[in-house]
């Protein structure tokens, strides 16, 4: 995407709408001013991993990427940005978002498709080579089921620059309900009273059935103690 810019030097005050921009790599340093809305649209729809043909008004265009933005935080608008020059032709490690297609059946049978890693480096033979997104398919993943960085495919020629071995998606199981997160409490408080012997087996079942509340079964439990401790002496 071609992006229109203007010469400037360091002390130049610049016009209204335009902000200051610099392109650099290891042999060259170029400042400039870029419009700030034309700026906005094109790295909404590009992002870092899209390439920008800078055209600096009775000067030279380059192709360069987004290196680093630096934002009003207050006002949330661009200020200044930093661009890195590259070179038709030659492999660059860039990161690219990953994104998810499909409904996976695990999420159908209630589970949650969980995206790990929301981006993956990545080298590109090229700077016009380089996707604008990693797109992974999760309609067939099932509960239980994942996705690793190897497991993608990549563009022709494109490669991982990380660990194959990255998880990037996950399917979730479902999440339990409050009732079910206090059941499952409850079952795992009974199981280790009845091991410590505060419950018999019998008063534990029937408050894991609701024939008895906990407070119930142990008053109960301390009453027959008490009986049975009344009926020795």
């Amino acid at each position: 995407m071609e992006l229109k810019a203007t010469q400037r030097s360091k002390q130049e005050k610049l016009a209204e709408g335009f902000i200051p921009a610099v392109a650099y790599n290891k042999e060259n340093n170029v400042s400039f001013a870029i419009d700030l809305k034309a700026f906005d649209r094109a790295f909404r729809a590009q992002g870092t991993a899209g390439l920008f043909d800078i055209a600096i008004e009775g000067g030279q265009t380059f192709p360069a990427l987004v290196k680093a933005v630096q934002m009003d935080k207050r006002k949330r608008i661009a200020q200044h940005v930093d661009f890195y020059m590259v070179t038709y032709g030659e492999p660059i490690e860039v990161t690219v978002p990953v994104h998810t297609k499909g409904k996976a059946q695990g999420e159908i049978m209630g589970g949650l498709v969980d995206v790990v890693l929301h981006s993956l480096h990545i080298i590109a033979p090229g700077p016009r080579r380089i996707p604008q997104e990693l797109v992974i398919d999760v309609t067939n993943l099932k509960i239980g089921d994942h996705v690793f960085a190897g497991d993608i495919k990549l563009p022709e020629g494109v490669k991982l620059a990380g660990e194959s071995s990255v998880m990037v998606v996950s399917v979730l199981p479902p999440r339990m309900s409050a009732d079910e997160a206090a059941a499952e409490t409850q079952a795992a408080s009974v199981a280790g009273m009845v091991a410590s012997g505060e419950l018999s087996e019998a008063a534990a079942e029937a408050v894991l059935e609701g024939d008895t509340s906990l407070e119930e079964a142990k008053a109960e439990v301390a009453a027959e103690s008490s009986e049975g401790e009344s009926s020795e002496s």
